[in-house]
């Protein structure tokens, strides 16, 4: 059983979005108890565990584990380095919090989460946009007016000239698109159909991808992913019967309810604070795995309920026009 008062947590990384948004969320609750830390670069990671008082510090994860016998462990690495150090953990018994994606393919998703099941272990993928307090507040509204009739999910970035995610590693719908796609799934539910246009816009690689969804519940899902637009722009729409809702997770919400006088919902508002960490759901998701880990339930976005967005991501891809 899990001390139902204190979770003891590892984290394998101490890099910029750790220390930007986990390591200050887990710092934040109170169930969290974060014993070690482990980077392989010595300097970052004590430099990280003097900032949140963490008592271990190592280079090696192998004997963090070992010697701080955590219940949970983060592992906020790249992509493609995730998969060893995931699966070693699980094999350990270990419940495990990882950052989007879920590796580099979705069967290295479904290898995860059937090694998951078959230790009995707890897993989360920290798809935020789901836990961001004004999207779950829009979403619950539009929810109240009746079935989601369409959604609409945009992701542009200025990434012109820049080379490929990781060297090549990964590519940018799997990679980082991927939260519009998930989100979708989240507002929509899972598809039954779809039509895509992927292009190569100034670029060597795929870096535009629009997707038309339809889903079993009978809303459709629109995706917009553009790299090569002018500025990051990240923003989300629902529609219900006499119900649209325009959301831009950083700013506010814009609600129409049956009036052409829309209802605004400031973001900070939605999440009763001005720190980054709350205000973009990355305190909510890291509360729902503690609150998970404490209470020995599987979490939302666990490594099988993200198996399904990494092959819906396989699926745009294959069903290009």
């Amino acid at each position: 059983m899990i001390d139902m008062d204190r979770v003891k947590v590892a984290l394998v990384g101490a890099g910029s979005m750790a220390n930007l948004v986990h390591y200050p969320s887990l710092s934040e609750i109170e169930r969290a108890e974060m014993v070690a830390a482990c980077d392989l670069k010595e300097d970052r990671v004590r430099s990280t565990a003097e900032r949140f008082d963490i008592p271990g510090t190592y280079t090696d994860y192998r004997q963090m584990i070992e010697e701080v016998k955590p219940e949970a462990v983060y592992v906020i690495m790249p992509p493609h380095h995730l998969f060893d150090i995931v699966t070693d953990c699980l094999s350990r018994g270990l419940h495990v919090f990882i950052e989007k994606p879920p590796g580099i393919t979705s069967y290295q998703t479904e290898s995860m989460a059937r090694l998951a099941g078959e230790k009995a272990c707890l897993t989360m993928v920290g798809f935020n946009r789901r836990f961001i307090p004004l999207m779950q507040r829009v979403r619950a509204m539009a929810e109240r007016r009746g079935d989601v009739v369409h959604a609409v999910a945009t992701f542009y970035k200025n990434y012109l000239g820049q080379p490929p995610y990781y060297g090549g590693a990964i590519d940018i719908l799997t990679c980082d698109a991927i939260h519009s796609v998930d989100a979708l799934r989240w507002i929509c539910g899972e598809p039954v159909k779809l039509a895509s246009i992927i292009r190569r816009v100034c670029s060597g690689y795929e870096n535009v991808f629009m997707a038309l969804i339809q889903f079993e519940s009978g809303c459709s899902g629109v995706l917009m992913a553009n790299w090569a637009g002018g500025s990051r722009i990240h923003t989300f729409e629902i529609h219900t019967p006499g119900f649209s809702a325009f959301i831009n997770p950083n700013e506010r919400a814009l609600i129409y309810d049956s009036s052409d006088e829309p209802v605004s919902i400031k973001a900070e508002d939605a999440a009763g604070s001005q720190e980054y960490h709350r205000i973009y759901g990355f305190y909510d998701e890291n509360l729902h795995f503690i609150q998970c880990v404490s209470e020995e339930r599987q979490p939302l976005t666990n490594f099988d309920d993200a198996a399904k967005t990494m092959k819906l991501v396989d699926l745009i891809y294959r069903s290009t026009i």
